[in-house]
């Protein structure tokens, strides 16, 4: 008994020294309301105390059934991989799955929040799996120049898919992330990476002059051990360049719930060409709606943002929620409809698909 009590204690300890040592936010500033002493905050909800309400969807889950998924209404088709990587001037956008995309601007390949695992999950043989198969492999992309990462949640930030990356022919691609990934990436022997907080703004040279990556705040929170909630940022990202002698801008949620935030992107950036927004994974409502849009929302954060074309993302791939993968093939055309937004405005591609935005002459 006394050896048990003495492993208790000693284990114990150990968890508490891991929780002390991820305690301490080293951006802190407090002259900027979303930072605090041991992490970050959002601009308009709490987002650091409804750990119980996990628990509770989860025996919910588990007790209950779940809605009936047909994952083969998913679309998929061929990508035209030659296309892509002879692109030099056409801005286009390639959805791969989930929220992982290609972006191509001013001659720069660009990833959202790339996932080339099997499973959205730390282990291989467990958590939740890809439901529709990927429409080709990391290696065949072009050379990726730079990587957005919205937030460290495992489908969004995949260790072996960023390792992939950091060891492709031509040198690693620069990974731009919110403030605290960056630490985490030097962690795992990635060096190449810039860290951003809401509003800061990074240029990079490009094809027709130089490309602007802005982080911007989004309603969501972070996580990737029992003990490390929010100690660091996530975020949306903006991508500004020229096409046609023209500016063009392109925005991306990230993980997201509805708040005032996009009116605030829409007011300081003015409308984007192109918005690639989260729509999927948002059931059960009464504890998703603080994290994760639906529909309904996302059709509002096109108008808030004062899109002129967008696409939903983050569906399709892995059921992470109780909505079912196929969701929003039903959902966003109500939505649409309820909004008076045209189909070609705000659309669903098959997963694979190119769709090219502006063509340089």
């Amino acid at each position: 008994m006394r050896h048990r009590h003495a492993w208790i204690a000693a284990l114990a300890s150990t968890l508490w020294l891991i929780a002390s040592c991820t305690s301490v936010n080293p951006y802190y500033d407090p002259s900027k309301p979303h930072h605090r002493p041991d992490g970050f905050n959002n601009n308009y909800v709490d987002n650091w105390g409804d750990r119980p309400s996990f628990w509770r969807w989860q025996w919910q889950r588990w007790t209950g059934e779940l809605p009936v998924q047909d994952a083969s209404r998913v679309p998929r088709t061929r990508t035209d991989l030659d296309y892509l990587r002879a692109n030099r001037g056409d801005v286009t956008v390639t959805w791969i799955g989930h929220s992982t995309a290609l972006w191509q601007i001013g001659g720069l390949n660009i990833l959202t929040d790339p996932q080339f695992s099997d499973r959205a999950s730390p282990l291989s043989f467990f958590g939740p799996k890809r439901e529709v198969p990927l429409p080709f492999q990391l290696e065949e992309l072009p050379r990726i120049d730079v990587v957005l990462i919205s937030h460290n949640h495992y489908d969004h930030l995949d260790l072996p898919t960023v390792q992939a990356l950091a060891r492709q022919p031509g040198g690693p691609p620069l990974f731009v992330v919110p403030l605290g990934i960056d630490l985490w990436l030097r962690e795992q022997g990635i060096e190449h990476s810039r860290a951003l907080d809401w509003w800061d703004h990074i240029e990079l040279p490009a094809r027709n002059g130089a490309i602007a990556v802005h982080l911007v705040p989004v309603q969501h929170w972070t996580s990737r051990t029992p003990w490390d909630r929010n100690r660091v940022l996530w975020g949306g990202f903006v991508v500004q360049g020229r096409v046609a002698g023209r500016p063009y801008s392109m925005f991306f949620t990230g993980d997201t719930g509805y708040s005032k935030d996009f009116q605030d992107i829409g007011s300081r950036f003015g409308g984007f060409d192109f918005s690639q927004i989260a729509v999927g994974c948002y059931l059960p409502r009464w504890f998703m709606k603080m994290q994760h849009v639906d529909e309904d929302e996302a059709v509002r954060i096109h108008q808030d943002v004062k899109s002129r074309h967008s696409i939903g993302v983050h569906w399709g791939t892995f059921r992470l929620c109780d909505d079912p993968v196929e969701a929003p093939l039903d959902g966003l055309p109500k939505a649409r409809a309820q909004h008076g937004v045209p189909a070609d405005e705000f659309e669903l591609l098959a997963i694979g698909q190119t769709r090219i935005l502006a063509r340089e002459p």
